[in-house]
């Protein structure tokens, strides 16, 4: 089976993060087109072996990649295109239809109730997703909850396949060798309590709740946020004002990219697995989550992890339900207590990766992407190729 994918950019994020490691394990001949912004997961995506084409989008109104992309659909011959997040599921059901191809999938990768890919959302911006939307043949949710937004939104139920989002469990496994490491290299003291948050700097996240949970706890308690975004000078700001500029590590988006080994990341840095191993803790301030990936791989390395939303801890199974994981109210006072609260029990040793990692497995992720591409593409299945 040939797959296109259409991705509205291919710096560091969750979506593009998961792009590219659904590649990796999806047994189909895939191509991948960027409408911009060939970052730091485009190179990554190009050294595991798949083509990534960039077209250099000038902004949201470039109409002209619309034939220029439905050229490069046309002349794949492709037997599914899979669009990824909001410009490029316009655009990519647009020059899909216009290509002849009808087997199209649409992952929706951040939608919330108020909030889409962290921009608010407005009638304008629903009415033209619905009138896209209508261009395919499947959309896809990364959680139940996403679902659930999605039908309410007026998107037919027959039309969402729910997908979670997957990790590669092994890769998260607690490291101690690389916790000591990690915790040298960022000039953190052994009995340091280190408190995680990873994602995308932006107000969404409501990094800056956990910035002011950290002020009202002793001061043997570090903040470590992994990730980059326009909100990075403000939270440098904050953390000056509130007496923590020396309680909080900004680890960058690098730490999310793979090196040559397991723990380390870009340029020898401490990679996103190594963060999580030297952390205590993971915190997740954000209200509006369409997913929780990074929560579920702080699960995977055995953290204790607080959320105000994450979907994929609440729409486990009952028999995945022992995950260390705990609801608390999107506030500072609320966060101080519970990370005060943690911060006495957390043991020696770090426990193996829960049933809830285990139930998001990269592999069954992409089986189940595999079943959605099935029943879009007309006539038998082509065949796939092995990973």
């Amino acid at each position: 089976m040939r797959v296109l994918h259409v991705i509205t950019g291919l710096g560091v994020g969750g979506a593009e993060l998961q792009l590219r490691l659904l590649l990796r394990h999806l047994p189909a001949d895939c191509d991948v087109v960027t409408l911009t912004d060939a970052g730091a997961v485009a190179r990554g995506i190009v050294a595991d072996g798949t083509h990534v084409t960039d077209l250099g989008m000038a902004g949201n109104r470039d109409v002209a990649v619309l034939p220029r992309l439905a050229r490069i659909i046309r002349s794949g011959r492709y037997d599914a295109v899979h669009t990824h997040l909001y410009r490029a599921c316009l655009y990519g059901r647009l020059a899909a239809r216009a290509a002849g191809v009808r087997a199209v999938v649409a992952t929706e990768h951040s939608l919330g109730d108020s909030q889409m890919e962290g921009r608010p959302l407005s009638a304008g911006v629903r009415a033209l997703y619905l009138a896209g939307e209508r261009l395919g043949r499947m959309t896809v949710a990364v959680s139940p909850a996403v679902g659930e937004r999605l039908n309410r939104w007026g998107v037919p139920r027959r039309r969402i396949r729910v997908v979670p989002n997957g990790i590669d469990v092994d890769r998260f496994r607690y490291d101690p060798a690389a916790r000591a490491r990690t915790r040298r290299q960022l000039g953190l003291a052994q009995g340091t309590f280190v408190v995680g948050g990873v994602g995308r700097l932006t107000g969404g996240k409501r990094f800056d709740v956990l910035l002011h949970a950290a002020a009202r706890l002793p001061t043997d308690v570090t903040v470590l946020l992994v990730g980059a975004g326009p909100e990075e000078p403000g939270l440098r700001a904050l953390a000056r004002r509130l007496g923590l500029a020396e309680r909080v590590r900004f680890a960058g988006e690098a730490a999310h990219e793979d090196g040559p080994d397991r723990g380390a990341g870009a340029g020898g840095a401490p990679g996103l697995p190594a963060l999580l191993s030297a952390m205590d803790a993971l915190a997740s301030p954000s209200p509006e989550e369409a997913f929780g990936l990074a929560l579920v791989e702080g699960l995977a390395c055995g953290l204790p992890a607080l959320y105000a939303s994450c979907p994929a801890v609440d729409d486990l199974p009952a028999e995945a339900r022992g995950a260390p994981a705990a609801y608390c109210p999107s506030d500072p006072d609320s966060f101080a207590q519970a990370l005060h609260d943690l911060r006495g029990t957390i043991p020696p040793r770090r426990s193996a990766p829960p049933a809830a990692a285990q139930h998001y497995s990269i592999t069954r992720s992409a089986d189940r992407l595999m079943r959605v591409y099935a029943s879009v593409v007309p006539g038998p299945t082509p065949e796939v190729k092995p990973r």
